[in-house]
């Protein structure tokens, strides 16, 4: 195994002359294809979903890795959902990962995604963020 699980390594001889070299085997995925409100179809790239994450975190305590970290399972939680998917299911799997990582970033991200008008659509966002319930109690 090599690339954290994601490749095989094979040491292979050739049988004419006895050089030995290296494989290295990969799964080939299916292209992911992205349907727009507009109903327009084109390719997954997932530097877009990149850059929208930067984009959030802007000035913001997170690490290019946890960047990366988030555009990794939200293009994994796509991938398993279906070949085709929609622009919403990539916000909405955006946002998730936002809002594990930093609560301004996702509300940034947020405010751009949902089309926030007034102060008041960010009042709403931010008690949906905290919204908490205490655990039910058994009688």
């Amino acid at each position: 195994m090599a690339e954290e699980g994601a490749t095989i390594r094979r040491r292979r001889e050739c049988l004419s002359c006895a050089q030995r070299f290296t494989t290295f085997e990969r799964i080939e995925e299916m292209p992911l294809i992205v349907e727009k409100r507009s109903g327009a179809r084109e390719p997954f790239e997932r530097s877009k979903v990149v850059a929208g994450i930067k984009a959030a975190c802007k000035n913001r305590p997170v690490t290019e890795v946890s960047i990366e970290q988030v555009a990794s399972n939200v293009e994994d939680t796509l991938r398993a959902k279906n070949d085709i998917v929609t622009t919403q299911d990539i916000g909405v799997a955006v946002l998730e990962g936002l809002k594990e990582l930093d609560d301004v970033a996702y509300l940034r991200f947020a405010s751009v995604y949902k089309g926030f008008e007034v102060a008041g659509d960010f009042q709403r966002e931010v008690g949906l963020l905290t919204k908490s319930t205490a655990p039910k109690r058994k009688t």
